[in-house]
């Protein structure tokens, strides 16, 4: 009988498959997360990074000058 309660607890071929397979899913799923999750704080830094500079106001008619448009 004790062997038949060993044989019983183990799993079998198909559910250490499924575990196998479980596995490998849940390591793919955490992989683009954490890639997601990278991603979007680069996105944040880059956008902070934007929002950050000081825009120059004498830049759009530096531009026009450099073009030929006259001032007002």
């Amino acid at each position: 009988m004790t062997s038949a309660t060993i044989y019983l607890v183990a799993p079998t071929r198909a559910e250490q498959r499924l575990l196998g397979v479980a596995e490998l899913l849940t390591a793919f799923v955490q992989h683009r997360i954490e890639r997601r999750a990278e991603k979007r704080a680069l996105a944040l830094d880059l956008l902070r990074e934007q929002q950050a500079r000081r825009e120059d106001p004498h830049a759009v008619d530096h531009m026009l000058a450099q073009m030929g448009a006259p001032r007002h």
